[in-house]
């Protein structure tokens, strides 16, 4: 019917739409502003044949017009702003202004129950190898301070400081090369900002050795021995290693629930396990503790995107990213306003792919931007929450989690154990290394002053994703969540035969530290 309308006031006038403009124009239903739209072009150009490829010659101009509807008319023709390639232009100072209302009535509100304790730093200048040095050397400064609070680094020194035969001496070191020599001991070359030296791992030692075989490249650890400036015989290793001295509890019960790899536009979106999801948050599934849920994570890959592999868009049902964002936001706006919902990228969300990652892109994610509860992190970040005056609250660690395939293929023992359907094994290796890619090839990197994979604080809660696989554990005190997948089992994850989880929520009760898992796949009940 609208078309029929448009091509009748179009023919009044005494020119035409091809047939893509009339067929983007069919979907709206805000008939009047589209007939200005169609007539001030037409006036402008002076064209009897209004196209697409006219549109995309006039933008400045067509800018203008939507730019001059009420606010209200804007919001009605979003989508058809994203068809015509405007929607970066015209919603964006939109977006920004609903943007900056939403941070100020959070940070007015709710100061004392979300603090994002982690930002991103912008870097434009272009890269050049001294960077890469310089960032390795303030993390093992960093490290280092780290390291130095074990007691059991006795006697430490600087590299260039052994001289002759020393005993029960320790040195801090970056490992630079790890190798097995003809007696099946390994040998490591150790570097700190003094000097450079060997230092071997006797196979006899099996504690010992099964600790060396934990080193990664490039990880930066402490060792205890006897040798001289060549070459020093470990009787210890000492990882900096995360440790929580007790588990928190808050005076206030109130729950925190966490997802990732949503992962929408996929052809293998589980779109009814989702709004399952979303109806049980609603309190629509006659759950009582709902009203208690305050925080929803949600760690990475929101959005399937667009490029991320080879042949993708065989997998995509929505094959634009914004379009992506625009449908995944309907879905998010369904969730209760007084839940907060916190938001990082992964490496399928139109950020760059070089950690540490910058909040999503208002760009493409304008539609998400708009919704009043939701905050904006980096990847990884630390976030507070559930802080009182007389309680200080949860750190919660978030981290996609891109490095995890790297480790659970090259560590023996994660190998062994198939890490992958094991994240928290994963999880657990990282903490005890301090680091979230503690190997140069781990994943791609951002050599910032600062590191930000640093394991700095150790927090109350690491949280990924990633892998699709959940998992709950505690290392350390630490309590380690992986979360599933809201997409199908995937035609990679089954060559690689990874078992991915699907639908698996954890509730973490903030008063009693209890975790339980709710199940929301199709034809599932929840876990009681």
């Amino acid at each position: 019917m609208n078309s029929q309308e448009i091509l009748r006031f179009c023919l009044e006038r005494g020119f035409l739409l091809d047939k893509e403009i009339l067929n983007l124009f069919n979907e709206e239903k805000d008939i009047e502003s589209l007939k200005l739209i169609i007539e001030q072009i037409k006036d402008y150009t002076n064209q009897r044949i209004i196209t697409k490829h006219l549109f995309d010659q006039n933008k400045e101009k067509v800018m203008q017009i939507f730019s001059a509807f009420p606010k209200e008319n804007q919001q009605r023709l979003e989508k058809l702003k994203v068809k015509l390639g405007l929607s970066i232009e015209i919603s964006k100072e939109f977006s920004i202004e609903k943007k900056a209302q939403k941070v100020i009535g959070i940070a007015n509100q709710n100061l004392n129950e979300i603090k994002i304790l982690s930002t991103i730093p912008n870097f434009t200048k272009k890269l050049e190898v001294s960077d890469f040095t310089k960032y390795f050397r303030n993390r093992l400064s960093e490290m280092k301070k780290i390291l130095q609070s074990h007691v059991s680094l006795n006697n430490l020194v600087s590299i260039n400081k052994i001289s002759g035969n020393k005993q029960g001496i320790s040195i801090i070191g970056m490992v630079s090369d790890k190798r097995t020599t003809q007696n099946r001991n390994i040998l490591f070359d150790v570097e700190d900002l003094t000097g450079k030296i060997r230092v071997l791992i006797n196979q006899n030692n099996k504690k010992l050795y099964e600790k060396a075989e934990e080193i990664c490249l490039d990880s930066i650890v402490g060792f205890n021995g006897s040798g001289n400036n060549e070459i020093i015989f470990a009787n210890d290793i000492i990882f900096p290693d995360s440790i929580l001295q007790e588990k928190k509890r808050s005076p206030i019960e109130e729950y925190a629930l966490f997802i990732g790899d949503i992962h929408f536009g996929s052809k293998l979106f589980l779109e009814n396990s989702f709004l399952k999801f979303i109806d049980y948050l609603n309190g629509k599934l006659g759950d009582r503790e709902t009203d208690k849920i305050k925080y929803l994570f949600v760690v990475g890959d929101i959005i399937a995107g667009v490029g991320n592999y080879p042949n993708q868009e065989r997998d995509l049902k929505i094959k634009d990213i914004e379009e992506q964002f625009i449908g995944l936001s309907e879905f998010l706006e369904k969730i209760r306003k007084d839940i907060k919902i916190i938001v990082s990228p992964g490496n399928h969300d139109g950020v760059r792919l070089m950690e540490p990652q910058p909040l999503l892109n208002e760009k493409y994610a304008w539609p998400i931007y708009d919704l009043k509860n939701i905050l904006f992190t980096g990847n990884p970040s630390y976030v507070n929450i559930g802080s009182i005056k007389t309680f200080p609250g949860f750190d919660i660690l978030t981290y996609h989690g891109v490095s995890f395939p790297y480790y659970a293929n090259t560590i023996p023992r994660l190998i062994k154990e198939k890490a992958l359907n094991s994240p928290d094994k994963i999880m657990a290796y990282l903490l005890k290394n301090r680091h979230l890619a503690p190997s140069h090839s781990s994943t791609q990197y951002l050599p910032s002053e600062e590191d930000m994979l640093l394991i700095k604080k150790v927090p109350d809660i690491f949280v990924s994703a990633h892998t699709h696989k959940s998992a709950v554990s505690y290392y350390n005190n630490i309590l380690t969540i992986s979360t599933s997948s809201w997409e199908g089992k995937t035609a990679y994850e089954e060559k690689m035969g990874n078992e991915p989880d699907f639908c698996k929520v954890p509730l973490f009760n903030l008063k009693t530290g209890a975790i339980k898992i709710l199940d929301f796949e199709e034809d599932k009940e929840m876990l009681k």
